[in-house]
């Protein structure tokens, strides 16, 4: 059974830092893209960050460009999300999806019927 687990979340002021990480078991790790998608109260989900299983290639939104870095450690089978300067818009609770993703350095979406998302981890920037 596929499980994708996030953490690292919680409350920051604005400017501040927060690492998001997420780990996956029960599939090949390093076989999948992997991205980080959020969703604030009222608002559509909205695609941050993707990565392709190599890590050749990464996707950002556009209100995250330059504030945020997308990594990943296929040895430790984890998904990092860094994100600097944040912002009092960058509230919401953010899901780790793995596999289900067609993404360019243009575009990221997710399919969740080929793949697998976490619970959600919240975060939230205080003004």
């Amino acid at each position: 059974q596929v499980q994708v687990v996030e953490s690292g979340g919680g409350l920051v002021q604005a400017g501040g830092s927060l690492r998001l990480s997420c780990t996956a078991s029960g599939m090949r790790f390093d076989d999948y893209s992997l991205g980080w998608f959020r969703q604030a109260p009222g608002k559509e989900r909205e695609g941050v960050s993707c990565i392709t299983s190599s890590g050749g290639t990464t996707y950002y939104g556009d209100s995250v460009k330059g504030r945020f870095t997308i990594s990943r450690d296929n040895a430790k089978r984890t998904l990092y999300l860094q994100m600097n300067s944040l912002k009092a818009e960058d509230t919401a609770k953010y899901y780790c999806v793995a596999g289900g993703l067609a993404m360019t350095t243009d575009s990221c979406s997710f399919y969740p019927q080929f793949g697998w998302c976490g619970q959600g981890t919240q975060v939230t920037v205080s003004s």
